[in-house]
């Protein structure tokens, strides 16, 4: 097993993982802000920006894409996932296996846990199996840490995701994707349980340009190592735009009003 698995989806120990597996998880519903954002190839043509370390897909995008993108694009397939039609207590079908990924060419898998549903002693044993099938391949794992179901009050409280990021660090994964929950203080006291897991913030429900990237400076500040996102980049009318002030945020840690500035004056003076 490697040093440290995660390697080939970092940059100078930051993530910026660029999700796009809305498709499945949430429906055709998150690209009407951008309807051109419906076709995959548009996405993978964002994940050669510079600032994306990994492209999050699931099994069928990974085999009709990702072929043309290889050389560019570093893949992180997303091994679980339940369409939205789904109404039951929060579950995640296991849609590939370890041995596909890596066969596709995977360099990191992503699983997602629910902490807290009825369901979650079944999917944290399936994780193992995940778990201990890509450390036999040395591929990164990446946990997205969703505590939520009926053992769950407030899944956003600072203690529920402290707890969330602690689940990361306890079961194995190189980094653990867990909602912003609410403070620096708070983002502090999830990466201190996370320990020697990298933690990441998840995008979420799109927002202003300035509110995203003062809630992504604030989780850098934070400790966080960076970032996994997909609506607050695609469902935007220049995704790469903000991209461009993302990379300042998190591997130049430059402020969000800085970056900003500094993006808008490119933008101006790039020509038409």
């Amino acid at each position: 097993m490697k040093q440290n698995a995660a390697d080939a989806i970092t940059r100078d120990g930051k993530v910026l993982i660029l999700a796009y597996d809305h498709g499945l998880e949430h429906g055709p519903v998150d690209f009407e802000p951008n309807p051109a954002t419906a076709d995959p190839e548009r996405i993978f043509d964002l994940a050669t920006h510079d600032a994306v370390t990994a492209l999050a897909v699931q099994k069928g995008l990974a085999e009709a894409y990702y072929p043309d993108y290889e050389s560019d694009v570093t893949l992180l397939l997303k091994l679980n996932g339940t369409s939205n039609l789904w109404m039951g207590e929060p579950d995640s079908a296991v849609n590939c296996s370890v041995e596909y990924a890596d066969e596709i060419g995977a360099d990191a898998v992503g699983f997602t846990l629910y902490g807290g549903s009825n369901h979650e002693v079944e999917m944290a044993e399936e994780f193992r199996d995940a778990h201990e099938d890509a450390r036999e391949r040395d591929l990164g794992v990446v946990m997205w840490s969703y505590p939520r179901g009926q053992g769950v009050k407030d899944d956003t409280s600072s203690g529920t995701i402290a707890y969330a990021a602690r689940q990361g660090l306890e079961l194995g994964a190189d980094v653990a994707k867990v909602k912003y929950p609410g403070s620096p203080e708070a983002m502090a006291e999830a990466v201190r349980m996370a320990g020697r897991t990298k933690v990441v913030m998840s995008g979420g429900s799109k927002t202003d340009d300035r509110q995203f990237l003062e809630t992504v400076e604030a989780a850098v500040d934070a400790g966080a190592k960076g970032l996994a996102v997909g609506r607050n980049v695609f469902q935007r009318e220049n995704p790469t735009e903000i991209l461009d002030a993302l990379e300042r945020v998190i591997f130049e840690e430059r402020s969000a009003e800085e970056a900003l500035r500094l993006t808008r004056e490119d933008a101006e003076a790039s020509p038409e």
